[in-house]
């Protein structure tokens, strides 16, 4: 549940309409082979978190495979990746409820949130994963009543007026912008899928971490493809790709069609639900990944204290602290330096895939000796090593080289490449200081 709720949020319920509308019914494409690079990259990192379950999961990997650097990299870029999605996701919580209740303050709900959901990630881990359980549940059933009804409709047992179905050619046929369609929309939708990765951080605290997520993942991706394919395969059937007021809000355009009141109130709940959530997972991310650089030295010591509950509210309360400021960021900052700092966000989950892959490409053949050894079989495989790992690898070059083509992708590529430099710069500081220190004569020797 943890899985399918972190990977369905306000990405699909709002963001595939700006894929449609880039791609048209073709968009369906882009979500395929979007869809297959990530079902590629997650087996990747459940082979890697099955055999060796880790807080910093895919920083770890990197560590092990790559060198030190490469975990320093991944595990401040995530951390920061997160703050600054923390900060977006509270404010648009705070401005969707405000707009129920104009008389209550935005910061006032803003608060309630970090506090709510802060201290429920600081009581216990069986309470973040007890309310992430419901929040993920509302989502799923939210999506499998969007298709159910959807379906009726396209069999023809709910009757509407106003679809597009069996009318694709009067608007452009299936690919209306062509192969250069698809593409876009590709990059519309290759990080909408973000967010799964956090069941093999939250595999390391797990009952029994090598099954747990095994049969996670085993279950979890065909499910996504499903509900995000699922999904966009409804929307596209029944409204025109070519009407930007209906795909604003497409899963509202689709319940209206089938003349449900209140459709528009609905969906508004859902994407509040959805941020909660990811809100929520996020925060228990960001922490656990600041204890893990903290174990490995890559962070201050204290991000390493645990409360009896064996919980690192240190750690957690840092995240809170800096989500608050990525809050006000997001309503004190002017436009352009928001833009530059939530771009440098927008495509460092590419950097996370292409680590995690190369990780697996390097750590796979230790993996296999480690268990010869232990007479312990591996969990779980990735398929077709190294071939398909190699597929998915010159997929992920194929894709920044998508970017560089788009000028939006393109300003996100060249801000998450800035952000690179800063972190590996302040890790070449860190480790020249080390050497230094290691190297200095002791006071009084």
């Amino acid at each position: 549940m943890m899985g399918l709720g972190s990977a369905i949020g306000a990405g699909l319920f709002l963001g595939s309409g700006e894929a449609i509308a880039t791609a048209g019914p073709a968009v369906l494409i882009s979500y395929a082979i979007a869809g297959a690079i990530v079902v590629a990259v997650m087996r990747m990192l459940a082979e890697m978190a099955s055999a060796l379950p880790a807080s910093g999961s895919f920083s770890v990997y990197a560590e092990v495979a790559l060198g030190r650097w490469a975990g320093f990299l991944l595990g401040w870029l995530y951390w920061f990746t997160l703050i600054m999605v923390l900060g977006v996701e509270v404010t648009g919580v705070a401005e969707i409820v405000a707009g129920w209740w104009p008389a209550v303050p935005q910061w006032v709900v803003a608060g309630v949130v970090v506090v709510v959901l802060g201290g429920i990630n600081l009581i216990g881990v069986r309470q973040f994963g007890e309310a992430e359980f419901w929040f993920a549940l509302i989502k799923v059933g939210a999506i499998v009543a969007f298709l159910a009804v959807g379906a009726l409709i396209v069999l023809g047992v709910i009757p509407v007026t106003g679809s597009v179905l069996g009318q694709w050619a009067e608007h452009g046929g299936f690919a209306p912008a062509g192969v250069g369609g698809i593409a876009a929309g590709l990059l519309a939708v290759a990080f909408a899928f973000g967010g799964i990765e956090i069941v093999a951080i939250a595999a390391a605290e797990a009952r029994d971490p090598r099954d747990a997520v095994a049969r996670a993942t085993r279950t979890i991706l065909w499910r996504i493809m499903l509900f995000y394919i699922g999904s966009v395969a409804i929307i596209v059937a029944l409204l025109p790709w070519d009407d930007a007021t209906a795909l604003t809000s497409p899963f509202v355009g689709v319940l209206e069609l089938a003349g449900f009141d209140g459709a528009a109130r609905l969906m508004e709940v859902v994407v509040v639900l959805a941020l909660l959530s990811a809100f929520n997972a996020q925060v228990y991310g960001t922490s656990r990944m600041l204890f893990s650089l903290g174990e490995r030295g890559d962070a201050p010591a204290a991000a390493t204290r645990v409360s009896r509950r064996e919980v690192p509210w240190v750690a957690v309360l840092v995240s809170v602290f800096f989500g608050v400021v990525a809050v006000l960021l997001n309503w004190l900052l002017p436009e352009a330096l928001l833009s530059v700092l939530l771009n440098a966000v927008g495509s460092a989950l590419f950097v996370v895939w292409l680590l995690i892959t190369l990780s697996q490409l390097r750590l796979r053949p230790r993996l296999e000796a480690e268990a010869e050894r232990s007479g312990e079989p591996m969990r779980l495989r990735m398929w077709g090593y190294p071939w398909l790992t190699w597929v998915t690898l010159a997929a992920l070059v194929g894709l920044a080289a998508l970017m560089l083509t788009d000028d939006a992708a393109r300003s996100q590529l060249a801000a998450t490449t800035g952000l690179v430099v800063v972190i590996l710069g302040a890790y070449l500081v860190r480790r020249a200081r080390g050497r230094r220190q290691a190297s200095s004569p002791e006071v009084g020797a």
